[in-house]
C-alpha cells in the first residue's frame, strides 16, 4: 500500500515516513499541496495524509484538486492539522476528506485512522 503525505515541515514528514514504512507501507512525500497533486496524478496512492497550513497550495486546496481529477477523485485523505475549530473539521469534511487528525496526535491514533480509510471499499468512502 502507497501513502503519499503532504507536510511542509520535514521533521512531522519524516517522522511520519518513518512510522508508516515500520508499519509495511512505501511512502510518497511532498512539501506542499501543489507536489503532492502532481505525484498523486502521476502515481495516484491508496491513502494521502496532508497537513492544511502549507505553502504554494495549502491542504484545503490539495482535497479540491484530488476530488475534481477522475483518477485520483476516489482515494482516501485524511487531514493532520493542528486547526482543531468543529469549522476547520467541517471544511475538510466538505471538500471531500474522509477523516480529520488534529496535531499532536498519538502513533495508535493515527495508525487506526489509516488502517480505517484503507479497510473501506472505495464505494463506501465517497458516500
Amino acid at each position: 500500500m502507497k501513502i503519499l503525505i503532504a507536510e511542509d515541515e520535514p521533521s512531522l514528514r519524516e517522522n511520519l515516513q518513518m512510522m508508516l514504512e515500520m508499519e509495511g507501507f512505501e511512502v510518497q512525500l511532498a512539501s506542499d499541496g501543489q507536489e503532492a497533486f502532481e505525484q498523486a496524478r502521476n502515481a495516484p496512492p491508496d491513502l494521502v495524509l496532508t497537513d492544511v497550513m502549507m505553502p504554494v497550495l495549502d491542504g484545503y486546496g490539495l482535497i479540491r484538486l484530488l476530488r475534481a481529477d477522475p483518477v485520483t477523485a476516489a482515494v482516501p485523505i485524511i487531514v493532520l492539522t493542528a486547526k482543531a475549530e468543529q469549522a476547520d473539521v467541517e471544511m475538510g469534511q466538505s471538500l471531500g476528506a474522509d477523516a480529520h487528525l488534529v496535531k499532536p496526535y498519538r502513533r495508535a491514533e493515527l495508525l487506526q485512522a489509516v488502517q480505517a480509510q484503507l479497510r473501506l471499499p472505495s464505494r463506501q468512502r465517497r458516500d
